[in-house]
C-alpha cells in the first residue's frame, strides 16, 4: 500500500464503485485530502467510471489530456481503492506497458483510457498476462469498430470480474455495442454470460498458450517461460506445457529451473519421448554423463527409431570409452539413416572403432 499522506485528491465525474464520502473519510484518516473536481493543489485526479454514462469520447479524452498536461497523475476507480489500502492488488504482474502495446495492436491512447476506466485487471503497469489477452480482444473490437467508451461501459456490465472476459467471444455491432457470441446467437455482457470457471479456464489457457508459442518463436524466452508457467497453474497436468518452459528456461541458462521443469514433463507423462532426450542434452552439458546416458537410453526405449537419440547415446558411450557399445549404437544408427552428414560421422565411428579394436586383438 502507498501511502497517501500530504497527496490531494480531486474527483472528476461520479464515482460507481463505492460512495465518495466514504473515500473522503478513508482519505482523511490517511491524512490526505479528497476534494470535489480540481485545484491548484490537486495532484492526483481520480476519474470516476460514470463519466462513462455522461461525457463523450471526446470530452473525456479532452479532460484527461488538460489533467496530464498540468502535471497531475490520472487515476481510475480501482487504482485509488489500490492507492487507499482498500483494495487488493491482483496477481503478481510481468508485463510492462510497451509490450503489451507491441502486442496487442492497441494504441497508447486506448491503452491509457481502457486503463483508467478499469477495463483491465490492473489500472497501470506492469499488467498481467491475463489483461495482454483482454487488450488483444479489445483491439480486435476497435478495429471491427467498436469506441474505447463501448468497451469500457460494456465490460462493468458484466457481474463478474473484467478476467472473466477472456473467456468470451466478444463482437462489436457498430460503434455503440458489445456482445458476446454463444453459438450462433449474439447476447448483451449482462452477467448471465459469464461461463463456468472450468470452460472461462480452458479459453483463458488456449489464449495463453498461444501468446506463449508466439514468444517462443520469437525467442522471448523469459516471457515464455513466464507463460507456460501460467498455462500450467491453469491445468498443473499438461505435461507439454512444462516441456516447453523447460525448453525456454533452458535457452536463457537457468539449467536447474528447466530440469526440474523436464522432471515434470515426464512425472505427468513417463513415455514423453522428446523430454527424455532433452533431458539428456541437459545432463550432458552439466557434466553428467551417466545422467545423460540413462535418458538416451530411455528414449530409445520408447521409439527405437529415435535417429537423435541413438546417434547420441553412441557419441556418449564413445566418449566413456565403451567402444563396442559405441559402435553397436551407431550402426544401429546407419540403418536408421545412411545419407546425412550424420551418417557418414557414423559411418567413420565404426570404421574407428573396428581399427582400435583390431590393434588391440593384434597386440
Amino acid at each position: 500500500m502507498t501511502s497517501v499522506a500530504g497527496t490531494t485528491f480531486g474527483i472528476v465525474g461520479p464515482l460507481a464503485a463505492f460512495p465518495r464520502r466514504l473515500a473522503a473519510r478513508e482519505v482523511e484518516r490517511q491524512h490526505g485530502h479528497l476534494r470535489s473536481g480540481v485545484t491548484r493543489r490537486t495532484s492526483h485526479v481520480v476519474f470516476g467510471r460514470k463519466l462513462l454514462e455522461r461525457d463523450s469520447e471526446a470530452r473525456i479524452e479532452e479532460r484527461l489530456e488538460a489533467e496530464c498536461g498540468a502535471g497531475r497523475r490520472p487515476v481510475s476507480e480501482n487504482g485509488f481503492l489500490r492507492l487507499l489500502g482498500l483494495l487488493q492488488a491482483p496477481e503478481s504482474p510481468s508485463v510492462d506497458r510497451q509490450a503489451l502495446l507491441d502486442q496487442s495492436g492497441l494504441s497508447e491512447r486506448e491503452l491509457a483510457l481502457l486503463s483508467l476506466f478499469d477495463a483491465f485487471e490492473h489500472d497501470n503497469e506492469p499488467y498481467s498476462f491475463r489483461d495482454l489477452i483482454l487488450a488483444r480482444k479489445y483491439a480486435g473490437l476497435i478495429a471491427g469498430g467498436a469506441g474505447w467508451s463501448t468497451i469500457a461501459r460494456s465490460v462493468h456490465r458484466s457481474s463478474g470480474p473484467v478476467t472473466s472476459l477472456t473467456a468470451l467471444s466478444l463482437e462489436a455491432e457498430g460503434r455503440e455495442a458489445i456482445y458476446a457470441r454463444m453459438g450462433e446467437r449474439l447476447s448483451e455482457l449482462d452477467g448471465q454470460l459469464l461461463l463456468p470457471m472450468d470452460r472461462a479456464d480452458d479459453a483463458e489457457l488456449e489464449e495463453l498458450f498461444q501468446l506463449a508459442e508466439e514468444a517462443e518463436a520469437e525467442e522471448r524466452h523469459e516471457e515464455a517461460a513466464a507463460l507456460y508457467e501460467r498455462c500450467l497453474s491453469i491445468d498443473p497436468g499438461d505435461a507439454v506445457a512444462a516441456f516447453n518452459r523447460a525448453n525456454n528456461l533452458g535457452a536463457v541458462g537457468r539449467s536447474e529451473e528447466a530440469r526440474r521443469a523436464y522432471l515434470l514433463a515426464l512425472k505427468l507423462d513417463p513415455s514423453f519421448v522428446e523430454a527424455w532426450f532433452n533431458l539428456a542434452n541437459l545432463s550432458k552439458a552439466a557434466g553428467r554423463p551417466h545422467a545423460a546416458r540413462e535418458c538416451l537410453r530411455e528414449a530409445i526405449r520408447l521409439d527405437d527409431a529415435y535417429e537423435d537419440a541413438v546417434y547420441n547415446l553412441a557419441a556418449l558411450e564413445f566418449e566413456a570409452g565403451n567402444l563396442a557399445e559405441a559402435r553397436s549404437w551407431w550402426a544401429r544408427y546407419l540403418e536408421l539413416d545412411d545419407r546425412s552428414e550424420w551418417a557418414r560421422n557414423a559411418a567413420k565411428g565404426v570404421q574407428f572403432v573396428d581399427l582400435q579394436l583390431a590393434k588391440r586383438s593384434a597386440g
